[in-house]
């Protein structure tokens, strides 16, 4: 299993077997809130996560992780915005190799968020979770209407955009990245994660690998020991002041999945530089 630092602006658990409702309720309880937030006016139509999800469920999808955001404000606590990862029994099956591929459900029920549908895949040895970032339109499901059909149905849309996903990573293997190559990633990641200027780690900070396994410079292997460094945080560092400091992990499920796209947006373009699909000037401009 794993949990965030408790400094983490979020709560989160995932487990390798699939979670109950106990489990549940204990790291994100506004997944299975029983009305909606006091803020919400008539028209807001209250459809509770675990009524979708109970819906996946009989679907053949199961959770594996739940994450929360931490709010203030103890009233949104039961309502705030929350994150379920499921697997279904098909997609396990064809898992490629260490990774396996999740379908991401984020909502809320204090109207901060849609019912909104993302493909990500995990990868087992660092508990990782990759989700993508433009492999597939964000699958938004409003509040109103036949909510639970609705989400299941997008998430086997989803689910069938998993072997696309899949071709890409094996691609992302395929390329080696010089040391020079590595460090721009690198770079341009801290610029994802704090302003320009502002990172208090140095590029050979985040490539350093956790594992001997991840010891390897094809981009795929780049992209995941980067993104472990700083979505987790715990990297070493100093302050503009000079001030020792250990960053801190990616708190908030909005800020978590943002980041995370954007990595993945950032490695797909370095792929498509290095297969000379696109020319910088290309790039730059999209």
């Amino acid at each position: 299993m794993y949990q965030y630092a408790r400094s983490s602006n979020q709560t989160s658990f995932r487990s390798n077997a699939p979670l109950s409702n106990e489990q549940i309720a204990q790291y994100a309880p506004s997944v299975l809130a029983e009305s909606a937030h006091e803020s919400r006016g008539d028209r807001y139509s209250f459809i509770p996560t675990i009524q979708v999800l109970d819906g996946l469920r009989a679907e053949g999808f199961q959770p594996f992780e739940v994450r929360q955001t931490r709010v203030k404000d103890q009233g949104r606590r039961e309502f705030t915005k929350h994150l379920v990862r499921l697997r279904h029994a098909s997609s396990i099956e064809s898992a490629l190799g260490e990774e396996v591929p999740e379908i991401v459900l984020i909502n809320s029920h204090d109207g901060t968020s849609s019912y909104q549908l993302l493909a990500g895949f995990f990868r087992l040895v660092c508990s990782n979770g990759l989700i993508a970032g433009d492999v597939c339109n964000d699958i938004r499901v409003r509040h109103s209407g036949n909510v639970v059909d609705d989400v299941i149905e997008g998430s086997f849309r989803v689910l069938d955009n998993v072997e696309e996903i899949g071709s890409r990573i094996q691609t992302y293997k395929s390329i080696s990245l010089r040391p020079e190559e590595q460090t721009l990633f690198a770079n341009a990641a801290l610029q994802l994660r704090w302003d320009e200027g502002k990172a208090p780690v140095e590029a050979d900070r985040v490539l350093r690998a956790r594992r001997w396994d991840d010891r390897k410079d094809d981009l795929w292997t780049t992209f995941n020991r980067v993104q472990e460094n700083l979505v987790k945080g715990g990297v070493a560092g100093r302050a503009s002041t000079g001030r020792r400091l250990t960053t801190r992990a990616v708190g908030g499920v909005t800020e978590n999945v943002k980041l995370n796209r954007a990595l993945w947006t950032l490695a797909d373009g370095l792929a498509q530089l290095k297969q000379g699909v696109v020319d910088v000037e290309e790039l730059v401009a999209a």
